[in-house]
């Protein structure tokens, strides 16, 4: 028997609205979960999805991904790549591992609203697809760090994390729960497929893949090219959906949720992956800075989608690409100082070369975050190792969970953006961060950041000591210098030589 070719029959087998006889349209979909925003069926009806594929084709199309990335592990895993891998390299995977896989998860819930809810037969279908890929990269993403845990405790938290009240796990829940655990399948199309997927977390995995390549992690290099090709197609759920609102009247609203997504992947965002790639990442594989990544792939391309599809650029936009220039720098100080509260040991990225690499991509960096590090810099010359610990914890964002800071040194300007509402003082890292809350309170207005919690009384003894066992971060698992402090070698020799001179 004759096949017919997909696009003979593809418009018909997806076109599986219908008109209820026991319930009502409302009951079948009630808006609190689709977001349709008063929109009739017709109108959902001409979403079209710009991905068009089967499931015959998905499954063999998995099938083969599922089969290369397993291969590569299996033919590497008697390579020293663990071994012989620079250390903060490896804490790139741990950070990754932990912030990513269970939210993986996460996403498979929010892909599975849409398919519940979304009222276009279009997004039912794409995000069944979707739902089945984050489900295939929360698995592989706890399976492969698996096979480190014997050698290095760390790597547990692939899984532990988002289990525990680590000041990191906190801010990936806050945003994840935010942006696609409480919202209606609209709302998640947008705001999870289009503003987190398509801005940021595609184009992450792009980096991270090539960067793997390059330090010749070549098992992660595989597993991140394997997700990130199904990001590429279920990020494209939002567009057409986002086309619809805008057609119907709804651009205020749908500008309102992509405004707030972006703001809030920005800042988990920063601190991933601007840190990985200016400080982590070994000097000798860096192929752009942070800065020239972020101007040549979220605002050379994602400006010009929004506005193809007919949406304004965020109100803030200007003030999000002033900080590239300095909020990753500001939170990788908060990481390292703060390393004994994290799940993997940070890398300083500081020696020498790597300050005048930092210099040479940011103009100023030594007389603002360098002033900084020089005093840590003294105090592990002189044998205080104590002195570059904190003895309690940041004051921390109420929105990102982030601490709050800035540019410091020459270039100080940090500053805590404050609001009083209903007689508790919320603190904020931006005004942005604070707009963000001011659009919804009620939705956010309980939430307490990891300083209400010491504060309440729910860190007990309210100290460093007792805010790790509230972490749940046990002996093994607790950050330290990537490095160990090698690279403080290099400013001990260059005192020497001063001296001798």
């Amino acid at each position: 028997m004759a096949l017919l070719e997909r696009a003979a029959w593809y418009d018909i087998a997806r076109a599986t609205n219908w008109t209820p006889r026991y319930v009502t349209e409302s009951e079948l979909f009630p808006d609190l979960m689709s977001g349709a925003q008063g929109i009739p069926m017709a109108s959902w009806e001409t979403y079209d999805e710009p991905y068009k594929t089967s499931y015959p084709e998905y499954v063999r199309i998995q099938r083969e991904k599922d089969a290369g990335a397993y291969s590569v592990k299996e033919a590497l895993e008697r390579s020293r790549m663990f071994e012989d891998a620079d250390p903060g390299w490896l804490s790139i995977l741990k950070a990754h591992y932990g912030a990513i896989a269970l939210g993986e998860y996460a996403a498979m819930s929010a892909e599975a609203r849409m398919v519940r809810f979304g009222r276009a037969p279009g997004m039912r279908n794409m995000a069944t697809f979707g739902m089945l890929d984050e489900n295939r990269h929360g698995q592989l993403q706890l399976y492969f760090p698996h096979d480190y845990c014997p050698k290095d405790r760390q790597f547990d938290w692939a899984h532990k994390a988002y289990h525990t009240n680590a000041w990191g796990a906190i801010a990936a829940r806050s945003a994840f729960d935010d942006l696609f655990m409480s919202r209606s399948a609209i709302e998640i199309a947008v705001m999870l497929t289009f503003a987190f997927e398509t801005g940021f977390t595609n184009m992450q995995f792009l980096g991270l893949a090539a960067n793997a390549a390059e330090a010749g992690d070549f098992t992660f290099a595989s597993l991140i090219s394997s997700i990130q090709t199904d990001e590429s197609r279920h990020a494209q759920i939002g567009g057409p959906a986002l086309q619809i609102l805008i057609a119907n009247g709804r651009k205020e609203h749908a500008q309102k949720l992509v405004d707030v997504a972006i703001a809030r992947a920005w800042r988990l965002f920063c601190l991933l992956t601007g840190s990985s790639m200016d400080y982590a990442t070994p000097l000798v594989h860096r192929k752009q800075s942070f800065k020239e990544f972020m101007r040549e792939w979220i605002v050379g391309q994602f400006e010009r989608t929004l506005i193809d599809l007919g949406l304004d650029l965020p109100w803030y936009w200007e003030q999000i690409v002033s900080e590239f220039d300095y909020q990753h720098h500001a939170y990788q100080l908060a990481i390292w100082f703060w390393r004994p509260t994290v799940w993997w040991n940070p890398a300083a990225g500081i020696t020498p070369e790597c300050r005048d690499w930092l210099e040479e991509k940011y103009p100023g960096w030594n007389d603002t975050f360098g002033k900084v590090w020089d005093v840590i810099i003294d105090n592990l010359l002189a044998g205080k190792p104590e002195l570059t610990v904190p003895e309690t914890l940041p004051i921390v964002c109420n929105m990102s969970q982030l601490p709050i800071c800035a540019i410091p040194g020459n270039g100080w300007n940090v500053k805590d953006y404050s609001l009083d509402y209903n007689g508790r003082t919320y603190h904020f890292n931006s005004e942005i961060d604070r707009w963000v809350f001011q659009q919804d309170p009620v939705r956010y207005r309980n939430h307490l950041a990891l300083v209400d919690r010491l504060l309440a009384g729910q860190i007990q003894p309210p100290d460093l000591r007792g805010a790790l066992k509230y972490m749940e971060l046990a002996p093994g698992e607790i950050g330290d210098d990537a490095h160990h402090y090698a690279w403080v070698k290099a400013y001990c020799d260059k005192l020497y030589e001063e001296k001798a001179a």
